[in-house]
């Protein structure tokens, strides 16, 4: 064990420490969780035989300890594909933890000889089921393989979909469309194969589907219309993630997409979840649709008395920033002529509006300030002059 323990730490630092992200690839993450119980494993066995070479008895310690790694082994092994299948989240962890457990007793339980005193305890509590006859033994049994297909379709799934979310060359609604469908196909063929696995009929699906239907006319139609028009949305490219969208009053973008709603991430960080069927039923400003450039100004104001075409003509040479496309060119407009100032409005287009205006602009307004001051162009302010008439002197 004690080799063991530093062959799997000698094989962490040189493969692990220096890639964490190899953690979050399955075989690579499987190797590192069996590395320690596989290499002990190896030890035992040879220390085993050695044991039974030389001393020509069995050494019923090493036969035990062998039997534990292998457990730990099997252990290791299905919690790395629960880690794989479902999200990270409590739930994840939770799993794990029971999974372990549930394992580790019925080891115990084997190692003492307790476990036949379980299974016909199992058996003795039977019941009938119309004209079946079933026990909790039939039952766990049918719940441990269907857990165990299901699982498999969801670690499946889970790859399938990093796969295909890493296509660069297909367009990503597509991608989105892909995973969606793989994920829920393989979950159809878990439960179909699972369903025999515990001695359901087939046919026991028509009368499933009737309530279904019912349940879908009633309850569940407001669930089947967001389903619905999340695949309507992802397969015509209305919407795509990265977009700009204005909905309700709420301008955000997109950054994920599921089969019920769309996160809409505004400027201050706060993420929206708008249901699939509010936006196909309403209407949606994507601000990005066909060109992601958005058109913006900047006002200002000049004394009267000031040169005009220098003034417009200070405004484009302030624009000349990184962040402002040039191609259209910015333009200066004199949009109003005001009770104290001259308005002007900067119009400018920006290339990469996902990063915000505040700063843009705060570049700008700093920008046409040093040139204003550079060329004498004052910027007024709002002036209220006070006169006291018939000021007779006091006597």
């Amino acid at each position: 064990m004690f080799i063991a323990f530093h062959l799997a730490r000698f094989t962490f630092k040189h493969v692990f420490a220096h890639a964490p992200e190899r953690y979050e690839r399955f075989l690579p993450y499987v190797g590192f969780r069996l590395v320690l119980p596989v290499a002990a494993q190896a030890l035992v066995l040879l220390s085993r035989s050695a044991w039974v070479h030389l001393l020509h008895e069995r050494a019923m310690i090493l036969h035990l300890l062998s039997a534990m790694l292998f457990w730990l082994t099997l252990i290791r092994l299905c919690c790395a594909v629960v880690r794989q299948a479902l999200p990270k989240g409590r739930f994840e962890r939770h799993t794990e933890h029971f999974l372990a457990t549930a394992l580790w007793l019925g080891f115990v339980s084997w190692a003492i000889g307790f476990d036949m005193v379980v299974i016909d305890w199992l058996e003795s509590m039977s019941f009938s089921v119309g004209k079946s006859r079933l026990n909790m033994l039939t039952i766990l049994n049918g719940l441990l393989w269907v857990s165990i297909i299901v699982v498999v379709a969801l670690w499946a799934s889970r790859l399938i979909e990093s796969r295909l979310m890493n296509l660069k060359h297909l367009d990503p609604s597509l991608r989105i469309v892909f995973a969606k469908l793989t994920r829920t196909g393989l979950l159809i063929a878990a439960v179909l194969i699972a369903l025999p696995v515990v001695g359901i009929d087939l046919t026991v699906l028509s009368v499933f589907g009737g309530a279904v239907g019912i349940g879908l006319g009633f309850g569940l139609q407001k669930i089947a219309s967001n389903f619905v028009s999340g695949f309507i949305i992802l397969l015509d490219h209305s919407i795509r993630i990265g977009d700009r969208l204005m909905v309700e009053n709420r301008v955000g973008y997109v950054t994920k997409m599921t089969s019920r709603y769309v996160v809409l991430k505004g400027a201050d960080g706060t993420e929206a979840l708008i249901p699939n069927d509010s936006l196909m039923s309403n209407t949606v400003v994507n601000q990005s649709y066909s060109d992601k450039s958005m058109w913006t100004s900047l006002p200002v104001s000049v004394a009267y008395g000031t040169d005009l075409d220098k003034a417009l003509e200070l405004l484009k040479q302030a624009a000349n920033h990184p962040r402002v496309q040039q191609e259209p060119a910015p333009r200066g407009f004199v949009t109003l002529f005001g009770d104290s100032s001259i308005n002007l409005e900067l119009g400018f287009w920006v290339a990469d509006p996902e990063n915000g205006f505040m700063g843009l602009k705060s570049d700008l307004n700093m920008a046409i300030w040093r040139l204003f001051q550079q060329h004498g162009i004052q910027m007024p302010f709002p002036q209220r002059e006070i006169r006291i008439l018939n000021d007779k002197p006091q006597e």
